[in-house]
């Protein structure tokens, strides 16, 4: 005979454990099944292996979907002030980094653990290396079959991520079971990602490879001012993360290395005062000194500045306030923190994350098509969507 419960959720990351302790707390029988081999990769490696679990300035307008109103109402019933008592209540010590960004301060293991201890205290067992088969639905839920048997439940939920880093076993498994049960998925594409240089760009900034420096950069009519990595890839750091969710291949990105400078304004002032001093002696006072050189090395700006004409100093300072550059791609899935896209939303309910015409089949964290800023706002979603389909569930 099938094992049955009351809820089946398919995915042991931090949307599915939420959802699961969750479900347990109020009396249901909970199963989690993964076909991993240990729960919450992907919270392990997050952060650095310290888990940015939340951003307690998150939003809405934090959030990328097709459907930007969907993830008002979960995000307004469990705020990162509820996850946070929570995390204080286990005694996780804590430090805030960037302006609202918590992470632990000793290890992503932290949050991890905590999740499981909820899911033993609220009775849900978490079953690993369990690989689903298939998915039938039948009078009174569904039949779940798994390499190690058939189980049944009342309400199933669907918690198993996106492409994302698939050498943690990200697969589109949440995504085929979407399509059949008549679901629309959203094109999916990968989000948060480094991007990747022409060769002739790349062999250009090679000198530059491991230096950061805060820039702002623009796309789409999106901007971010963050810092900025140069790889022996690319170009990566937050503020290239950012801006990545809102690239296409094609788009220009154009990058301020000098926020809040004008810095045509700021050489036609050194001329004048200092004739002597060259574009290099600039760039020194205003950027990490290896960059300023290899930069300025780059451009070819030579001589004092007395020998540029107002066209040269134009011409310098449109290059350092807007560095234009056209990306060939991006690392794609194999390095990117998150997928874009996913299950339409304008097909699940708001308040419990069910499918409007299916209430007991939910899908939640980065499944559906809700995508987070850089900066704990994807856990976040994954505690709201967790909560809001463990109470309904």
């Amino acid at each position: 005979m099938p094992a049955k419960y009351d809820v089946i959720i398919i995915g042991a990351g931090a949307a599915g454990l939420m959802c699961a302790a969750t479900a347990g707390y109020r009396g249901r029988r909970v199963l989690v099944i993964d076909h991993a081999n240990k729960a919450g990769k992907k919270i392990l490696m997050s952060g650095g292996g310290r888990c940015n679990f939340t951003n307690l300035n998150s939003t809405p307008a934090n959030f990328l979907s097709a459907n930007p109103h969907f993830c008002i109402s979960a995000l307004k019933r469990y705020t990162p002030q509820h996850f946070l008592e929570l995390v204080e209540r286990h005694g996780i010590e804590h430090e805030e980094k960037a302006a609202g960004q918590l992470f632990c301060r000793e290890s992503s293991k932290d949050i991890l653990n905590l999740l499981l201890t909820e899911c033993e205290w609220a009775g849900a067992e978490v079953r690993l290396k369990t690989s689903v088969t298939g998915v039938r639905e039948t009078t009174g839920g569904y039949e779940v079959r798994t390499g190690g048997g058939v189980l049944e439940c009342g309400s199933l939920v669907v918690a198993c991520g996106g492409l994302s880093i698939p050498t943690l076993g990200a697969t589109g498994f949440g995504y085929e079971l979407a399509r059949q049960f008549d679901l629309e998925v959203l094109p999916t594409r990968a989000g948060l990602v480094p991007f990747t240089l022409h060769p002739e760009l790349k062999d250009q900034l090679a000198p530059l490879s491991g230096i950061s420096c805060p820039v702002d950069v623009h796309c789409n009519s999106e901007h971010f001012r963050e810092p900025m990595l140069v790889t022996h890839r690319g170009l990566s750091g937050p503020s290239m993360l950012q801006i990545s969710s809102f690239w296409h291949p094609g788009d220009e990105l154009q990058i301020d290395l000098l926020p809040g400078e004008d810095a045509k304004q700021a050489l036609m002032h050194l001329r004048k005062d200092k004739p002597q001093s060259s574009v290099g002696h600039y760039l020194n006072n205003h950027l990490p000194k290896r960059f300023a050189q290899a930069f300025n090395d780059l451009q070819g700006w030579q001589g004092p500045l007395q020998g540029y004409r107002n066209s040269d100093i134009e011409q310098v300072g449109q290059t350092l306030n807007r560095w234009t550059i056209k990306p060939a791609g991006t690392e794609g899935y194999r390095t990117a923190e998150v997928t874009l896209g996913g299950v339409d939303t304008r097909q699940l309910s708001s308040k419990t994350m069910a499918v409007n015409d299916r209430p007991n089949l939910f899908f939640i964290g980065e499944v559906v098509d809700v995508t987070g800023h850089l900066g704990g706002h994807n856990f976040q979603w994954a505690w709201a969507s967790g909560i809001a389909a463990g109470n309904e569930a």
